[in-house]
């Protein structure tokens, strides 16, 4: 495959991630997800004691050093793959990504990463603003119930216990912080394609993606 950057969006739990790791590794492509950079970011900030009401308080955003590298997030040399994906993190992570100074510094490292890589990238905002030029843009998106099932699963793959009803309540929160923030929100590309996974698996996800990519790389 020639040079091909692949967009691909959607709310918490709609197989982002999973999908485009998927993808990204069938077609010979870099993978980032964005959003563990976010957590990351987020991460950090709890480590540090910050107080996430006190927008002055995010310069430490300034010195982080995140890197995406063989399909693992680091945070200043440190893989925290596990780390992020506490409910901690995840009850935090809009309110420190909405911020102005840390969504432009990981923006900037985003197109920086892209500029000269054939990638598949997912998030929240890349059809839009990270990759406004991608060949493809994708929107990836599934039920309230199925998403939080999905993420149910992988939490459960860390050692943590929650409940489907608080998960799909924490996703709902999450869904209207995104998609309402002032800077960057959740929103489909107006050129993205749709996909809606609700009544499909990671291979069916997949397998559409690559169908679709195909046909735009003719």
């Amino acid at each position: 495959m020639s040079k091909f950057q692949l967009a691909i969006d959607g709310p918490a739990g709609a197989g982002k991630s999973s999908v485009s790791k998927e993808v990204a590794k069938r077609l010979g492509l870099d993978h980032i997800d964005t959003g563990a950079m976010y957590r990351a970011v987020t991460l950090q900030g709890l480590r540090l004691g910050i107080d996430f009401k006190t927008e002055t308080d995010f310069t430490y955003v300034e010195d982080i050093d995140i890197d995406y590298k063989n399909n693992s997030i680091y945070l200043n040399g440190e893989c925290v793959d596990k780390e992020i994906r506490t409910s901690l993190v995840a009850n935090n992570v809009s309110v420190v990504a909405k911020q102005k100074i840390v969504r432009d510094k990981m923006v900037f490292i985003q197109k920086q990463i892209a500029e000269n890589s054939n990638i598949v990238m997912d998030g929240r905002d890349i059809g839009y603003n990270v990759l406004p030029n991608a060949d493809l843009k994708i929107f990836l998106n599934a039920s309230l119930e199925i998403r939080a099932k999905r993420r149910l699963k992988d939490i459960q793959a860390t050692g943590i216990d929650i409940e489907l009803s608080e998960l799909m309540k924490q996703i709902q929160e999450r869904d209207e912080k995104d998609s309402t923030r002032k800077i960057n929100p959740l929103k489909k590309a107006e050129d993205a394609i749709e996909l809606d996974t609700t009544n499909m698996n990671v291979e069916q996800s997949v397998e559409a993606i690559i169908s679709l990519t195909r046909k735009r790389d003719r």
